[in-house]
């Protein structure tokens, strides 16, 4: 999302670099002007954090006690899967910081 805000950027040019849906880095724009989103510090290059979806476990909707597994190095942070999008990415920023 970082990327989207550097001088010449568009949405939808990150958005393909990335393999993502522009709307959904729009959201992600919105959720930083609201302060739901926390961004890594100026000086930081911008980067994604790598997820993995296994297919097996990969559904629609998440069951009721479904569970997500974060995973940086040595650390599980084990969430509900209802668990809204933006403390997700808060959870995220924070180990890749703290890895850092």
């Amino acid at each position: 999302m970082a990327e989207t805000l550097e001088t010449g950027a568009t949405v939808r040019e990150v958005a393909r670099c990335y393999d993502l849906r522009p709307n959904q880095l729009s959201d992600w724009r919105r959720m930083a002007r609201e302060g739901r989103l926390v961004l890594p510090a100026s000086d930081t290059a911008p980067a994604f954090a790598s997820v993995v979806v296994r297919e097996e476990e990969r559904r629609d909707l998440p069951a009721a006690g479904a569970r997500l597994e974060v995973v940086q190095g040595q650390v599980t942070v084990r969430l509900d899967a209802a668990v809204p999008a933006g403390r997700l990415a808060e959870i995220v920023s924070a180990l890749n910081a703290a890895s850092s």
